[in-house]
């Protein structure tokens, strides 16, 4: 009986192994994009790209992944991840200091801005009014910007053309510039 049990358990535990093994070979590129998206001034950042990665991970692990799921999946779901928790973070850094502390990220210069950082609760709260305008181009937002996914790879993951994609993509960039500059 007890070769049973053990038995029954090898499948269950190779799955958290081939897992594991997958979000080791995406933890590069989740480094990546929480480098690109905290930007490269150290001195105004209260969270560095590796924390972002580890609490992404402890999120991520929570969640509903499995050892068949598409990388741009977990990629997805690593963008809502990041996302969230960027707000957390900055909701918590703001409470410490009326007024202040707002953490704030530089967004990709081919992206939504030009080396100009955004108010990561400002971008969260924009991204909400679009998601009530537009839920789809909300995501591909999120996706690209939080998610580092490529135009194909949002396509793919919402099941639209690259097309469709561009075209959210490019009108997004324009209501949130509008939006975040008042």
């Amino acid at each position: 009986m007890a070769r049973d049990d053990e038995t029954s358990t090898l499948p269950q535990s190779k799955g958290d192994d081939d897992l594991n093994r997958k979000l080791a070979e995406l933890y590069e590129t989740l480094h990546g994009i929480a480098r690109q998206t905290l930007g490269s001034r150290k001195a105004e950042r209260l969270l560095d790209p590796t924390e972002l990665v580890h609490e992404c991970y402890i999120r991520l692990r929570r969640t509903r992944l499995s050892a068949d799921m598409p990388r741009t999946e977990m990629v997805a779901l690593a963008a809502t991840a990041i996302r969230s928790i960027l707000v957390d973070h900055s909701r918590q850094v703001a409470s410490l200091k009326r007024g202040g502390g707002m953490n704030r990220v530089t967004l990709h210069a081919d992206q939504l801005a030009r080396e100009q950082p955004v108010d990561v609760l400002a971008l969260d709260s924009a991204l909400e009014r679009l998601a009530l305008l537009d839920p789809r181009m909300a995501r591909v937002v999120e996706l690209r910007f939080f998610g580092g996914l490529t135009i194909e790879e949002t396509a793919s993951t919402l099941g639209v053309r690259a097309s469709a994609v561009e075209s959210d993509w490019s009108l997004a960039r324009a209501w949130l510039h509008r939006e975040l500059r008042g």
